[in-house]
């Protein structure tokens, strides 16, 4: 867990000394309440879930679905397996929708809902057919009661199109998996006993897509077609349960887009404040921002697999750090989203913990201070030797304020930019602001390195504050010589005094500290295989060149946190940042059928 930081530590000196932003004491008792309350409606309808699921699946309560009760209550052949089926269903679908009442979505609390009255009804037949104690029937009545009581506490608004894409879901896996068990009954009709009709047909592919066997017999030695029209039609069947099940609970999942009066208002906040040296990038226009309630504070995020990523410490004024933060976690309530904060510092890891996050560290930021950065001793000889070798081939470097280009040279640095980078996915979410040379960013400063008058590579940085940059993109041409990046940022190292610069953030070394523990001599054995599968990593991730290639500058390393509501959030979130950063994720195809 982060600890407390003051005004005075690392990369914050500038802000004036303030005590640790803490949130509004009542309202986090209130939450934490209401999620003391979830917790226990979550757990009990997972406990009565899985009793049902054991009670329909052991011998004896099978017996008494699949026949007595049958008998009993006079119902005709095959309701009784039917009332089995859909009983199991029930049990593992309380298990399922647990998730759903986690995250406090309305639609599960309906289901939840019925699918308990459901279960009721029918301990209650258990009970008047004497077969049951009330045992069961009390733990199922309980937990009714508790979801109604605590229905105020399941307020989470659900994706507008989910409820459509459900009942598509149902109707296309259901109509699909009936005309493929009749067309193969149609296509074996020696195979089918007492020759049935087309009705009869009809009713055993209806009744296979719930697991029941219907009115159709089968001959001697045709019994591979009995089990495999069943196999067919309950795959169907649960397919479509599953992803009906999938679309109406489903988080909504909105298009990423900046408004342009929330844009404004943080350019505002940003040129107010300055604040942390990612807080530039919360201008992506792939993100959202919500607002503290007074303005001076905001939290920009994304929306990616029910997970809100908001990244790098909030915008504005630290004492209203506290209510930007309980907006964004009102927001994700209120939506049924998984909070997380990608890359924040201590000072904000530290504010998102005392708001019931977790903190894990996740690696380290690379920060040149102008007033110690130097190219002389023999710690830097490397990178000197790099500098005077490119000058001596004739590599020249310009750095200057993206202000200072006319529109047609801005397109025309842009154009080249894409044309290095080629057809490669762009990363970054964190540490890149998705634009190159846009008017927007006039303060924004391009390095770009020259050999014999053709360019070769180029920075683009953004500003951190008025007096600082952070890296947003680095690119270069496949064919230009080694030490073009070295080149390039030592000469902006040079130009900071005419730029008024006193600090570069640059790139974020992942799991840094792990790479260098690794390194050290007398390391022990879990540090070396650590470190040696992260260099195994870095075949596919930058994550020990990337590391080297900021150690040569010598920087001052400042820690940066990933943050969440639980360790059972953890791997999700993962997959959700690398997603968001370019390393992976869900396939645009999937993307683009979720979205129909």
């Amino acid at each position: 867990m982060a600890g407390s930081v003051t005004a005075g530590d690392g990369r914050n000196g500038h802000v004036r000394p303030r005590a640790n932003p803490r949130p509004d004491p009542a309202a986090r008792r209130r939450r934490l309440s209401e999620a003391a309350v979830v917790r226990a409606v979550v757990w009990a309808a997972r406990i009565v879930g899985l009793l049902t699921v054991l009670t329909a699946v052991l011998p004896a309560p099978r017996r008494i679905l699949g026949g007595e009760l049958r008998s009993t209550l006079g119902l005709p052949s095959g309701v009784g397996l039917a009332a089995l089926v859909v009983t199991t269903v029930a049990g593992v679908g309380l298990l399922l929708l647990a998730t759903g009442l986690r995250r406090r979505k309305q639609r599960a609390w309906w289901v939840a809902t019925a699918t308990t009255a459901f279960l009721v009804v029918v301990n209650l037949l258990h009970v008047l057919d004497q077969r049951h104690g009330l045992v069961p029937t009390l733990l199922v009545a309980a937990l009714l009661v508790a979801l109604l009581v605590t229905r105020r506490y399941f307020v989470a608004e659900q994706d507008p199109g989910g409820l459509g894409r459900a009942i598509r879901t149902v109707v296309q896996f259901g109509l699909s998996g009936f005309l493929v068990v009749w067309v193969l009954l149609a296509l074996n009709p020696r195979r089918l006993a007492d020759d049935p009709p087309v009705a009869a047909q009809a009713v055993h592919a209806a009744l296979s897509l719930v697991g029941v066997t219907g009115p159709v017999s089968f001959t001697a030695g045709a019994g591979w077609l009995d089990d495999l029209t069943a196999a067919v039609g309950l795959t169907f069947g649960l397919v479509a349960v599953l992803t009906a099940g999938y679309h109406l609970l489903r988080s909504p999942e909105p298009r990423p887009v900046l408004e342009p009066a929330d844009e404004q208002r943080l350019r505002t906040l940003l040129a107010q404040r300055g604040g942390d040296s990612l807080g530039y990038f919360a201008l992506r226009r792939d993100k959202a921002a919500v607002f503290s309630h007074g303005g001076k504070s905001a939290v920009s995020y994304r929306v990616l697999a029910g997970v809100a990523l908001a990244s790098g410490d909030p915008v504005g004024d630290v004492g209203a750090w506290p209510g930007a933060i309980e907006a964004f976690l009102a927001e994700c309530t209120r939506y049924g989203w998984s909070p997380a904060v990608l890359g924040c510092s201590e000072r904000g890891a530290t504010a998102w913990s005392k708001a019931g996050l977790d903190a894990l560290e996740l690696g380290d930021e690379a920060v040149l201070e102008t007033a110690t950065f130097t190219l002389d001793g023999r710690p830097m000889r490397g990178v000197r030797q790099t500098v005077k070798r490119m000058q001596r081939i004739g590599h020249t470097v310009s750095v200057r304020r993206l202000g200072e280009y006319t529109d047609d040279e801005r397109a025309a640095l842009a154009e080249q930019a894409r044309r290095w980078r080629g057809g490669e996915h762009e990363r970054g979410f964190s540490m890149t602001s998705s634009r190159i040379a846009d008017p927007a960013d006039p303060d924004a400063v391009i390095v770009t390195a020259f050999r014999e008058g053709e360019p070769s590579g180029m920075l683009q940085l953004v500003p951190w504050g008025p007096d600082g940059l952070s890296l947003d993109l680095m690119v270069r041409d496949a064919g230009a010589d080694n030490g073009v990046n070295e080149l390039m940022i030592a000469e902006l190292m040079a130009a900071t005094a005419r730029l008024g610069v006193t600090r570069v953030s640059l790139n974020f070394a992942v799991f840094r500290s792990a790479l260098e523990r690794g390194e050290r001599l007398g390391a022990g054995p879990v540090a070396r295989i650590w470190a040696r599968l992260l260099r195994l990593a870095s075949r596919w991730w930058q994550i020990d060149s990337l590391y080297r290639f900021n150690a040569k500058f010598r920087p001052a390393w400042y820690p940066r946190y990933v943050l969440f509501p639980s360790v059972r959030d953890l791997p999700r979130i993962l997959l959700v940042v690398l997603e968001a950063e370019g390393f992976g994720g869900r396939p645009s195809a999937l993307l683009h059928l979720l979205r129909r």
